[in-house]
């Protein structure tokens, strides 16, 4: 979920014990940790494959995850032929989200062809999680630019009732299964339907179709909830929204003009989104970008990435932008932000702010400062284990905050 093209860093001393001295695998081991927490595998397996893993070892880290998804893929399959329906989808999600796992450091691999495959089998492993669903879980495809975009409806049982409805926004590099953890799971137990997707740039829609990010969100997400509120099984007047991570701005962005949510909660809020990629730059960088001198600009970012590793990361996060130069991407990137339309939101709107936040720090209080409506802030700390971006492994508290907002407002309609 991290948006910056560089490393992040650990914050002061005092924090707990870290899981790696790499401060992105630490981070990659929290986010495991607080799904599996939340019912995607078990918190021992989670264990068990990190410490197969040399710290800092892209390789490393590639084969120990892929070889847990492929247990757990087996274990699925098995359970699968043996009409074992619940334990089969347990284990295909478990093993979606290891081979997605698998991918998060293809980029300082020596080879990141793996990384079409790997993904290949963690969508055939979620589409067998909507199989086996005994009817629960269904593909919506949502109408977009004459085509559609991958959905999924994930409802608590087939009967068709219609229900209260959470649709969730990834962030820049989240899988459909990271959503389990960030509120699927969470709306599935309160009898609510959770919706996800992958919009352009995210997921599928990049790695197959070659459809690069958009910062008017608003084009997604009004056909998202045009489509739900069509359908019976889905309560038009009790929408719900969530976005995790980058989708910190994108959900707010579109929520200055979709006016059908009862709620929403942005985990964090993010103002402007450049500002994890030009914090990394020197100033004399900035200055370069900001003035608009092209050629100079490339030319520094040429000379400043002499480390292939750090190259092939910048290449990657520029991937989803569509952009082909250092300059064209951090000009993009610049155009990420809520600065025109925040006024514009009317939403009653949940703002999470973890202590230690690595890549918007500030950003989720410059939000709430701009919002003009109603609005809350809910603050995560180190001491409760829920520091970090999106908080990782306090996944359980933000559960409580988020649903208890939601309920609050729900109540409101029906009252």
């Amino acid at each position: 979920m991290g948006e910056a093209p560089t490393t992040s860093t650990h914050p002061e001393p005092g924090i707990p014990a870290c899981f790696f001295g790499d401060p992105d695998f630490d981070f990659e081991a929290r986010l495991a940790l607080g799904l599996a927490a939340q019912g995607v595998g078990d918190i021992g397996q989670v264990l068990v494959t990190l410490a197969a893993i040399e710290d800092g070892s892209a390789d490393g880290w590639f084969l120990a995850w892929r070889a847990r998804a492929e247990r757990l893929r087996a274990q699925a399959e098995a359970s699968a032929a043996l009409g074992q329906a619940e334990r089969a989808r347990g284990c295909f999600l478990a093993a979606s989200e290891a081979y997605s796992r698998a991918l998060v450091f293809t980029t300082g691999m020596a080879d990141p062809r793996v990384l079409a495959p790997t993904f290949s089998l963690h969508r055939k492993c979620w589409e067998a999680v909507v199989l086996h669903s005994e009817g629960r879980f269904l593909r919506v495809g949502v109408p977009y630019e004459g085509g559609t975009l991958p959905g999924y409806l994930l409802r608590p049982d087939a009967t068709g009732a219609p229900r209260p409805t959470l649709v969730l926004t990834n962030g820049s590099d989240g899988s459909l299964t990271a959503l389990w953890g960030a509120g699927v799971a969470g709306a599935l137990r309160r009898g609510f339907n959770a919706f996800v997707y992958d919009g352009p740039g995210q997921q599928s829609v990049l790695f197959e179709r070659g459809l690069p990010f958009r910062p008017d969100w608003e084009a997604v997400l009004t056909p998202v909830v045009d489509t739900l509120v069509a359908r019976a099984d889905v309560e038009a007047q009790s929408l719900l929204a969530y976005g995790i991570s980058q989708a910190g701005f994108w959900l707010p962005r579109a929520l200055a003009f979709e006016h059908r949510f009862v709620a929403a909660v942005v985990d964090p809020g993010v103002m402007d989104v450049s500002t994890s990629w030009t914090s990394n730059l020197p100033p004399e960088l900035v200055a370069l970008l900001r003035s608009g001198a092209r050629e100079a600009f490339n030319e520094a970012m040429r000379e400043a990435d002499v480390d292939p590793v750090l190259a092939r990361v910048l290449a990657f996060r520029s991937r989803p932008y569509g952009t082909r130069t250092p300059f064209d991407t951090f000009t993009e990137v610049g155009r990420y932000h809520l600065r025109d339309v925040v006024d514009r939101i009317t939403t009653p709107l949940l703002i999470t702010e973890p202590e230690d936040e690595q890549f918007w720090p500030g950003q989720s209080q410059a939000l709430y400062r701009a919002l003009p409506g109603e609005k809350a802030l809910a603050r995560f700390t180190r001491q409760d284990g829920a520091n970090f971006h999106c908080q990782p492994l306090g996944r359980t508290l933000t559960e409580v905050r988020m649903f208890d907002f939601f309920a609050e407002r729900l109540g409101r309609r029906v009252h």
